[in-house]
């Protein structure tokens, strides 16, 4: 983005508007499955989300069994697929059972997981893996003594183009970091039991991470509760990072219009990945200039690049990836340790808000 030289006035260069197709990033292992054996996997958790990740599973011909608290979602989770309804207890008894896919509500993650990595199940739980820091350490530990693949369900990192977007920032397309700012607004869902940082800001939180590739120095945040008090509706988080970089993650659930943006800004090029956008523009690359060399600054502005991406389901890329994990021992890209960063800053976030509001 930033050279010393060229037109001064700004004007627009041009550029294609579609690059060449990008390949499957190389530091994401293949999500296919495995061609051995798939992992007979049971689904905790019939709700909104659970349905969703009983039928990915399904679709990879790996549901086993489910389980819900609630005997109406469990029966219909169990008529769609054709599969056993079990409670709890029945499922981390099964020794037929490989592993199990956690999808319960939040405040419930860390018991569950805990159960199941002490049955000796391998696990994928829906984010977060734990609502205390201090819990998801000892769950972390407690699947590295066990020898079992846990792995948080950090979604947007198996998405096809924000894999795209992080090997091109790996790659220096965009040029070094400078800033990332991610903003996810919607109305709604609104959650009782968590609140809007803990429920939204997770994914862009994961991303900004792996986009810097640096452990935090600095965690602010401020948030505003509308709706209960103190359950936060809208939330700000500020991060800084040892090497200079700044990031900002904003979410709202009370928002009047749905927005999914994150933006990198870097010292060749930007990225803008919308996830509003129809899958061919959700991706697009800006090679703007600003050229500083008569201490006026001027802008010298490109067209975008849109980046041909395969299109899959997150979803689906995400739990194939997991079964890949069980099945060959390999370690997912949102392991443990990753959650534990992710769930770091969110700890760091919800103190700093907490002594702002006090």
């Amino acid at each position: 983005m930033l050279h010393e030289g060229g037109k001064a006035g700004g004007s627009r260069v041009s550029r294609p508007i579609i690059a060449e197709p990008i390949e499957r990033p190389a530091a994401y292992p293949h999500l296919a499955l495995p061609t051995v054996r798939i992992p007979r996997t049971a689904c905790i958790g019939c709700g909104y989300w659970g349905r969703k990740v009983a039928r990915n599973l399904a679709e990879l011909n790996a549901l086993h069994a489910a389980a819900d608290i609630s005997p109406g979602a469990l029966a219909e989770v169990v008529k769609m697929h054709d599969v056993p309804g079990h409670d709890l207890d029945t499922i981390l008894a099964d020794p037929s059972c490989e592993a199990v896919a956690i999808a319960s509500p939040a405040p419930m993650h860390g018991e569950h997981v805990r159960r199941a990595l002490m049955a000796g199940k391998h696990v994928f739980v829906e984010k977060p893996l734990a609502l205390q820091l201090f819990d998801a350490h000892s769950l972390v530990k407690l699947a590295r003594e066990r020898g079992r693949i846990l792995m948080v369900g950090h979604l947007l990192r198996y998405h096809p183009v924000v894999m795209a977007l992080v090997d091109l920032a790996r790659k220096g397309r965009l040029g070094a970091v400078k800033h990332v700012y991610s903003r996810r607004f919607s109305l709604g869902k609104i959650r009782m039991e968590e609140d809007v940082m803990w429920s939204l800001a997770p994914h862009d939180i994961s991303i900004v991470l792996a986009l810097i590739g640096e452990t935090p120095s600095y965690v602010s945040a401020e948030t505003t509760s509308i709706l209960t008090p103190g359950i936060a509706d809208i939330a700000n988080i500020h991060l800084g990072f040892p090497s200079g970089i700044s990031a900002r993650v904003s979410v709202s659930w009370l928002n009047p219009t749905k927005e999914q943006r994150t933006v990198v800004i870097g010292s060749k090029a930007h990225a803008v990945f919308d996830d509003i956008q129809p899958w061919e523009k959700k991706l697009q690359i800006y090679d703007h200039r600003v050229d500083v060399s008569t201490g006026q600054p001027t802008i010298d502005r490109a067209d975008p690049v849109s980046p041909v991406v395969e299109q899959a389901e997150p979803l689906k890329e995400e739990l194939s990836h997991f079964l890949d994990c069980v099945a060959t021992g390999r370690q997912p890209v949102t392991d443990g340790h990753e959650a534990l960063s992710v769930l770091s800053v969110l700890e760091g976030a919800a103190t700093s808000a907490r002594s702002k509001n006090s």
